[in-house]
């Protein structure tokens, strides 16, 4: 019932009652966050909504975080270069895009790269902060406790974060907290001391005296080690011996070698740390001039190395670098999952140097007050950043400081008013989970433009990439719970757009839940994932599921489907993937993601089953697999599926080619005729004595017509595009591929379905 107290508002559909609900929890549910439009270079304090709780991590209230001149400032700097000077600040990217350019065509890169250019992404990583809530798997934490964390992406500029375990240690009762939040940067200069393998009473030199300068140079005076500092400012060299360098210079100051030859007695420094930022070969060639015979040189900073060989040559320098905070970083087992390195086997991992740090910081070795050059209040952020793109910005050691109490974040999900519930009458209103970059490039702007869809709810992990798919697409409403979305009664329809390994899951939970579901590919990783789908839509009787197996939308295979008959006459199909070698941060190389070929082969095997129009019966799989074998390695492999018209379908899946290889190339032979598919560009077709070609204007794989096919059939409620057992074919033969390198026998789907 109504309230007496309701008054409608008929062009928002909303009573007064809900609308005070609804600011009540807008009030409870804010939270800030410093984000970054690379685009445009726009700094700015987002209102958010919390971040998910996740296994295995905690909720960390923040109290304090450290702005890194070095690695923000940076980023900053590059936000407000042209595009061109972007590209050449990044000529790493420029590489992956000319790939991309040569293997997916050009309108596609451009949109995939736009895309990512014009995405809010976060700054920080390394703050300090109270626990708030645990999640399963962390247990050795518990609400209230002080701690530090570490992490792009996890220790964010922002008043709520979720970090995984690995990356948060307790803080030592005696630690102030404004001193705890420079951990991450701290254990960066202990994995360079780490690196250089010193001993008491050596000799070591820092050139670039910046924040982890000093505090390198802290942690090397406590190890017992001699040290000489350098840098251009007069003042970060004073501050230098204030903290424990015997004598620290300009590097061009002639007072630096006499320095190096009376420490050493003339035989020059043990190690040489290049913690310097800069675009000259000088800290290169100081190292050089001042390293004794076979001494060390250690890089840590982001600096030129264009190593004068034949100086190097003579003395024998070991050339080391450091690589962030120490074994654990950039491994997601690590990292993500939590799964430490055995103390026997890895002494030092990022998580142990961040506990030695505030160690030493409790034993009062490091010193962190003089460093500290100004604390800011959180609220103040835009004008902070603003002032380091003007170079206003000066100091070592800049902190933001947080409110004391924040709003309860209790509740995952930032409500907001339905502005148009008469808008959306008669469309298909849609939910979607996950919002990463292939969805914001290739299903959410067929979604955004369709007359027939609203985008009513995005849900994802992190808040900032919900924000950036409500500024980008105009969705109603965002939050980080899948769950509390599906069960949303103003939607129809879900799209899944998530990582891998949960798209069975969220599936089962869709389609039990009532609604129309669009998954991406894979349906499953496996075949339990593939069988809590079967047994989703059998309880809820709910077959409403399309996967994005989009290949077979594309305007050119659908012509290739024409000029077949449909399951008349048995085929022979010839289908080339070159995928190209993976980077080795990759996700994809993350088995509990499935694999990448086990992502991919769905579009491949699907292709098959749409000409054919029959039904697979058997997998025979090899692999091109380098010694020791890998059972499990789906790289280089040929597959044979037989279909029960008869057809013949071979796939190879391969990655040891080069790079200029378009991606995908199709054959398929039948009824006195061939036609080529090359890389969804063109279409040959041999018929009889005649050959007809046809291009189109670009590499087409058909992402608009089956978001078109989709939303088509949730509206209409007819049939969806393809049946749940042709589905279920396509998953089946990609896991019975799998299975078939593991035996080396031929695998029969009748197994599977049995």
């Amino acid at each position: 019932m109504r309230s007496p107290f309701c008054t409608v508002n008929p062009e928002n559909n909303i009573c007064l009652d809900q609308f005070l609900i609804f600011l009540e929890k807008f009030i409870e549910l804010e939270m800030k966050q410093v984000s970054q439009n690379y685009k445009t270079g726009t700094i700015r304090l987002e209102t958010l909504n919390q971040p998910a709780l996740k296994p295995g991590g905690v909720m960390v209230r923040s109290v304090y975080s450290v702005i890194s001149a070095g690695t923000e400032g940076m980023k900053v700097k590059e936000g407000k270069m042209s595009y061109l000077d972007k590209a050449r600040a990044r000529p790493d990217q420029v590489k992956k895009v000319m790939q991309s350019v040569q293997q997916q065509g050009l309108v596609a890169t451009y949109e995939k790269v736009m895309n990512k250019l014009d995405s809010l992404t976060p700054l920080g990583y390394s703050l300090s902060g109270v626990v708030t809530a645990v999640s399963s798997g962390a247990e050795e934490f518990i609400v209230g406790q002080k701690v530090a964390c570490a992490g792009v992406g996890y220790a964010n500029h922002a008043e709520i974060n979720f970090v995984p375990k690995n990356l948060v240690v307790p803080v030592p009762d005696n630690v102030a907290m404004e001193h705890a939040a420079f951990t991450t940067i701290g254990a960066i200069a202990m994995q360079g001391f780490r690196q250089a393998e010193m001993q008491l009473g050596e000799t070591a030199c820092v050139i670039g005296l910046g924040l982890i300068g000093q505090l390198l140079v802290q942690i090397l005076h406590a190890a017992g080690i001699n040290v000489i500092g350098v840098d251009l400012s007069s003042e970060r060299c004073k501050l230098a011996v204030e903290m424990g360098a015997i004598a620290a210079t300009h590097p061009n100051d002639l007072r630096l070698l006499s320095h190096v030859r009376n420490i050493t007695s003339g035989a020059g420094v043990d190690c040489v740390f290049l913690a310097a930022g800069c675009n000259s070969n000088g800290p290169a060639e100081l190292a050089v001039e001042i390293a004794r015979d076979r001494a060390k040189v250690v890089d840590i900073g982001k600096t030129k190395l264009d190593l004068p060989w034949e100086d190097y040559y003579e003395k024998e320098l070991d050339v080391r670098f450091s690589r962030s905070y120490g074994p654990g970083r950039y491994d997601p087992n690590y990292e993500e999952r939590g799964i430490d390195y055995p103390i026997g086997y890895v002494r030092w991992t990022e998580g142990r140097n961040m506990i030695s740090f505030l160690d030493l910081v409790a034993k009062q070795k490091i010193r962190l007050e003089p460093i500290i050059s100004a604390i800011h209040p959180f609220r103040e952020a835009e004008n902070i950043y603003q002032e380091m793109a003007e170079g206003k910005l000066e100091g070592l050691g800049i902190l933001f400081k947080y409110p004391e109490q924040i709003p309860d974040l209790s509740l995952p999900t930032l409500l907001t008013i339905n502005k148009s519930q008469i808008e959306a009458k008669g469309k298909v209103r849609l939910g979607v989970i996950g919002a990463g970059n292939y969805a914001s490039s290739m299903l959410l702007p067929h979604l955004a433009k369709h007359n027939d869809a609203h985008l009513i709810e995005v849900a994802t992990a992190t808040s900032l990439s919900a924000t950036n798919a409500v500024r980008k697409f105009a969705f109603e409403r965002h939050s980080t719970d899948y769950q509390e979305l599906i069960k949303a009664k103003d939607i129809d329809a879900v799209i899944i757009a998530t990582r891998h390994s949960s798209h069975a899951q969220i599936t089962a939970d869709a389609l039990s839940a009532g609604k129309a579901v669009f998954v991406e590919k894979p349906l499953a990783i496996d075949s339990a994932g593939a069988e809590l789908v079967r047994q989703a839509i059998v309880r809820s009787k709910n077959e409403r599921l399309q996967v994005g197996f989009n290949r077979r939308f594309s305007p050119l295979v659908a012509q290739i489907s024409q000029i077949f008959p449909a399951n008349n006459t048995p085929l022979v199909m010839n289908y080339r993937v070159h995928a190209g070698q993976m980077e080795s941060n990759s996700w994809y190389l993350d088995r509990c993601q499935g694999s990448r070929f086990v992502g991919e082969a769905g579009h491949f095997f699907d292709v098959f089953s749409f000409l054919t129009q029959s039904r697979p019966v058997s997998v025979v799989a090899r692999s091109l697999r380098p010694q020791p074998l890998k059972p499990d390695d789906l790289d280089n492999v040929a597959v044979i599926v037989t279909y029960e018209n008869g057809s013949i379908g071979n796939l190879l899946y391969l990655t040891q080619g080069a790079q200029k290889v378009p991606k995908e190339s199709l054959e398929v032979f039948g009824d006195g005729c061939t036609v080529q598919l090359h890389n969804f560009e063109s279409l040959t077709i041999f018929k009889d004595t005649q050959q007809r070609k046809i291009k189109t204007r670009g590499i087409d794989k058909g992402q608009k017509e089956e978001m078109n096919a989709f939303v088509s059939a949730v509206k209409s409620g007819l049939a969806m595009s393809i049946s749940i057992d042709s589905l279920m074919d396509t998953t089946l033969a990609t896991l019975a591929t799998e299975e078939s390198l593991k035996t080396a026998q031929p695998v029969y789907l009748a197994d599977y379905y049995s």
